[in-house]
């Protein structure tokens, strides 16, 4: 009974987190497509700061949303 509950929250838990990451890309690339300028070209070559926080910042709320749809 415990393992069956146990593997069911662990199916969830790697949902959500595929869930999360495909949200996460999909959003990306709908960024990449609506900006005028290459979000890649903006990060690699230019070393655009600001947007490395931005990124960072987005991939933190999508780890604590995932984090609040496991809990």
């Amino acid at each position: 009974m415990d393992l069956e509950i146990f593997l069911k929250w662990i199916t969830w838990t790697i949902i959500y987190s595929f869930l999360g990451i495909l949200i996460m890309f999909l959003t990306y690339f709908l960024l990449e497509k609506f900006t005028n300028a290459s979000i890649k070209k903006e990060l690699l070559e230019d070393e655009n700061i600001a947007l490395w926080i931005m990124f960072g910042c987005f991939f933190l709320a999508i780890g604590i949303i995932i984090a609040a749809a496991i809990v």
